[in-house]
């Protein structure tokens, strides 16, 4: 988040540069307005990307993309209604009551905190320090480049990685 924060810091420094110029085009000559555009759209860009707004829009539309031919519209609609269904079924593989198989209720995006817990091998109540070393030797060994590991059991760990730190 650093990094966010710096990029936030350089478009506050060109907002600046470009309210300055704005003034200066006005009251002096209409070269330095011009010269204030792409200020500007620096500014807009550098914030955009800060405050999280483009990688949320990225995401957003980052839609499986089948191939076109002969076809291609009937899977679509598969596509389609399988996206229903799971929205339907909600994220409880089935159980439409929103609760975990341990009656817990579940929380917006991924496992609970029990399950969370459970996925990197902690015992609930860990402090954030053995959270964290628990999680990198737990994706050490499942990591899909690693002879054992497979690309479910690394989702699973991030997510609960993930629902700890929120």
């Amino acid at each position: 988040m650093e990094r966010d924060r710096l990029i936030m810091g350089l478009a506050a420094v060109f907002a600046g540069i470009t309210v300055l110029l704005a003034v200066l085009g006005l009251s002096y000559s209409l070269f330095l307005l011009v010269l204030a555009i792409p200020f500007g759209a620096t500014t807009y860009f550098m914030w955009y990307q800060a405050s999280g707004r483009l990688a949320e829009q990225a995401r957003s539309r980052r839609v499986r993309r089948e191939p076109a031919g002969f076809g291609a519209g009937a899977r679509r609609e598969n596509v389609r209604e399988n996206r229903r269904r799971a929205r339907h079924n909600g994220r409880a593989g089935g159980r439409t009551n929103g609760r975990s198989r341990t009656g817990a209720p579940r929380t917006a995006r991924g496992p609970t905190r029990v399950e969370a817990y459970r996925a990197l091998d902690l015992e609930p109540g860990a402090s954030t320090a053995e959270v964290k070393r628990a999680y990198r030797s737990k994706v050490k060994e499942v990591h899909p480049d690693t002879e054992d590991g497979d690309e479910e059991s690394f989702k699973r760990v991030n997510r609960a990685y993930e629902s700890l730190n929120e």
